[in-house]
């Protein structure tokens, strides 16, 4: 049995979490005045029954402080090419770049994400410096598009040459 870690060097935590390749989705929320968004990879489905989503967000961000005060949120899984929304929600903004949003469920979602969900804060828990928001699935949609990927701090596409069996269902993932 290994020795337990008292500290643990930041940049090393980074490299060796970034080892894990994950998808990059946009959060989302309204409020009251308006619609807030950040890029993060920190998603993952939660359960089936009930059909729950987990999102952890920094503290630190706008974007925790949103989510706090309100009861309905948006996950937006972006499509390769994407990028530059994903910066653009990263803390990066484009002036230039025109973000449609729609509203659905009392959440909004970015327009043109391939994969959109709308949900309701179930329960939050503290993480450290984050926290955990689990969110109700009210609402979930998708397209054909591959999703944009992220990994080794650069973003990425599914190999083209990758064989993916489209008869596989998406439920059968969680």
């Amino acid at each position: 049995m290994s020795d337990v870690v008292d500290e643990v060097d930041p940049r090393l935590f980074r490299r060796v979490m970034s080892r894990f390749a994950t998808g990059v989705t946009v959060i989302t929320a309204e409020d009251g005045k308006h619609v807030r968004g950040m890029t993060a990879n920190a998603f993952m489905s939660g359960s089936l029954e009930p059909p729950l989503l987990v999102v952890s967000v920094a503290k630190r961000a706008h974007m925790h402080a949103c989510l706090l005060s309100v009861k309905r949120f948006g996950v937006n899984i972006l499509a390769e090419l994407q990028e530059e929304i994903s910066e653009h929600f990263a803390g990066k903004p484009n002036p230039k770049l025109s973000v449609e949003f729609t509203q659905q469920d009392g959440a909004p979602l970015l327009a043109d994400a391939c994969a959109r969900m709308a949900a309701e804060v179930m329960v939050r828990h503290d993480c450290g410096d984050h926290t955990i928001f689990i969110g109700r699935i009210l609402h979930m949609e998708a397209d054909d598009r591959a999703p944009l990927l992220y990994y080794a701090g650069r973003y990425r596409g599914l190999d083209s040459d990758a064989h993916i069996d489209h008869r596989i269902s998406v439920l059968e993932f969680w």
